[in-house]
């Protein structure tokens, strides 16, 4: 287990992309490439093999590599996303994580089967008894079928000292809120995340700590810029940049694969990738890769 100082994850995280060569193997010279940029970027830490990272189209054994090979290519804090449909996959993979030297994995609730709050409650008590570290729930329901709210969240808090957080991808700023009102008077380091771009500023001004979502991948700069700007109270700032998430986000109306998009658009702008996914349909058209092009002014 990793034996680091406790990590401040407030600010902005990257869900990394995991680039494919062209015959369809993981590409760790680019994925080394783009840990690089958002090394260098400023933002806060990297989510690896979370929903744009393409961890159902991963093997256990490509899972195990990622973990032990990403681990060395950035100075940031990762935290690994073990989720899959077998506790025992995950416990291995959180394993893995956890002797490699990661300080925190992250895991989806049960998806497939609905699940109720009880059973929640339930499944995360019994992976906090088995992970050896610091975990973070990510809360998904448009994906799972199940949602963790506030009183979920305050519950496990209460009963689990390694659950330090919680990514959010409710499309509703107010459910994010209401998670962050009901943890921060029980522990004020607990960090809840927004999932998507554009809640970044709402999250931050409600007294949340960030964000984790996918333009950190293209313009990492951006989310690093925000948060300095709202830690010194430039809010005129924080204002102007906010509307350039708007602007770019976008991106997720272009194609049908917003992996595929988000892939095509770091491939055309920097050129150590390949825009290549293992999801089916995404590939953009002509006119789309024009759409992209726009945005972005590339």
């Amino acid at each position: 287990m990793s034996t680091k100082a406790k990590i401040d994850y407030t600010g902005a995280v990257c869900p990394s992309i995991i680039p494919f060569t062209p015959d369809n193997k993981i590409d760790f010279h680019g994925l080394e490439k783009h840990f690089a940029r958002l090394t260098d970027s400023g933002i806060t830490g990297i989510l690896l093999m979370g929903t744009i990272g393409e961890f159902v189209n991963l093997s256990m054994e490509e899972r195990l590599s990622l973990i032990k090979e990403a681990h060395k290519m950035t100075d940031l804090p990762v935290i690994a996303h073990v989720s899959t449909t077998v506790i025992d996959d995950m416990v291995r993979l959180a394993d893995a994580a956890f002797e490699t030297g990661y300080d925190s994995v992250m895991a989806l609730p049960p998806y497939y089967y609905a699940q109720t709050a009880n059973q929640l409650f339930e499944y995360y008590m019994h992976l906090d008894s088995r992970f050896q570290g610091n975990w973070f729930i990510y809360n998904f329901p448009a994906r799972t079928g199940c949602d963790v709210d506030a009183a979920l969240a305050t519950k496990l808090i209460q009963h689990c000292p390694k659950f330090i957080g919680i990514k959010d991808t409710v499309d509703c700023s107010s459910h994010t809120r209401a998670i962050v009102r009901a943890t921060k008077p029980l522990r004020d380091d607990f960090c809840v995340w927004g999932g998507f771009d554009e809640y970044f500023v709402p999250n931050l001004m409600n007294g949340g700590g960030g964000v984790l979502s996918g333009l950190n991948n293209v313009v990492p700069e951006l989310f690093a810029q925000i948060f300095k700007s709202y830690k010194a109270n430039n809010l005129s700032d924080v204002a102007e940049l906010h509307k350039e998430i708007g602007r770019l986000s976008s991106i997720y109306t272009i194609g049908d694969d917003f992996v595929t998009t988000i892939k095509t658009t770091v491939s055309r702008k920097f050129g150590y990738m390949e825009p290549n996914s293992r999801n089916f349909g995404g590939k953009l058209n002509a006119e789309q890769i024009k759409a992209v092009d726009k945005l972005f002014n590339l």
